[in-house]
């Protein structure tokens, strides 16, 4: 029989769920314009398909779902319009693309996307999940199966019930191995890298941690899931200047060997922390009026099936993310 363990409950008071990369929420715009985001990786523009055929021209061109183009490089836009117009001219489509005045936020991609049919789109080219239909009233147990190697899968379930259907919601991309399950109006609340409370940590670790420890008379970290040495809630700017004296030393001449995270006291930094201190790795954290998990993978970074489990009604009753295809 497999293992079964529970990581946890949260809620959806929305009813539209969002599975992502739990690194790119510094990307997140929420209802904000994704240009309004100081950490977003170059300049970027949105574009739409119009015209009488606007919907097949997206199905064949196949870049994004939808008929958007979500996080275009403004240096790429004539090249994507030129590709654009000659793969039209070529299947036979009455359609064109256009720049849409200001970015989509993320929250208004989320309820496009479930609206549409097509649950996943694209955060700067890393594939988010959106599921609507979630009742605003259920707890939603999040379990995951014990595989070979680490997980095989993570499941959200809303209640336990045989399953008539299953439906493939895509493809979530994990770089920072971990995934963030989120309700969409919460994660308007989110704050990913901004101290919170105005503090911060200092960690640092490695084959050098106990010379440098005494140089810096830095004590041991002796917290859950803690590793290491450093300080723990500074004043922000007294954290900044512990992590680029850190910082000098590991880019002086001297011989020491060691890695530091600067840590301010954001979202980000609250439920890490509490995924660190779990033996399962996975921790939950109230932001914006629910609950918001993070939970690691269990195998590292790589691209996740996801599918909709549905009762005999079409209700869904769980969301499966695949973590071991071959399990």
């Amino acid at each position: 029989m497999a293992n079964v363990v529970e990581l946890g409950k949260r809620t959806c008071p929305s009813g539209q769920l969002v599975l992502t990369d739990g690194g790119y929420l510094s990307l997140w715009s929420g209802d904000r314009r994704p240009e309004d985001v100081p950490a977003r990786p170059a300049p970027a523009v949105d574009m739409e398909t119009v015209g009488p055929d606007a919907n097949a021209a997206a199905r064949s061109f196949d870049r994004q779902p939808g008929t958007r183009l979500y996080d275009i490089p403004t240096t790429g836009v004539e090249q994507i319009t030129d590709v654009f117009t000659k793969h039209c001219k070529n299947v036979g489509l009455d359609t064109g693309l256009q720049v849409l005045p200001h970015q989509v936020p993320h929250r208004e991609r989320v309820r496009q996307a479930i609206a549409s049919g097509d649950p996943t789109f694209l955060n700067f080219g890393v594939p988010v999940i959106s599921v609507g239909g979630i009742s605003t009233s259920s707890v939603l147990r999040v379990t995951a199966t014990a595989g070979d190697w680490g997980w095989a899968q993570i499941r959200i379930v809303r209640r336990a019930a045989p399953t008539a259907q299953t439906r493939e919601l895509g493809h979530l991309r994990v770089d920072h191995a971990r995934l963030v399950i989120g309700d969409a109006d919460a994660l308007s609340s989110w704050v990913h890298e901004d101290p919170i409370d105005g503090l911060a940590d200092v960690v640092f670790w490695g084959r050098d941690e106990a010379q440098l420890a005494v140089e810096l008379d830095a004590p041991r970290l002796t917290g859950p899931g803690d590793v290491g040495y450093g300080w723990v809630d500074l004043p922000f700017q007294d954290a900044l200047d512990r992590a680029l004296e850190l910082e000098s030393l590991r880019r002086s001449s001297r011989q020491v060997t060691f890695n530091f995270d600067f840590r301010p006291n954001s979202h980000d930094w609250q439920v890490m922390a509490r995924a660190r201190a779990e033996e399962r790795e996975a921790g939950t954290i109230s932001v914006g009026g629910a609950d918001v998990m993070m939970a690691m993978t269990s195998v590292g970074d790589d691209d996740f099936p996801v599918h909709l489990e549905l009762d005999d009604a079409g209700t869904p009753t769980a969301i499966v993310v695949v973590i071991d295809t071959e399990a």
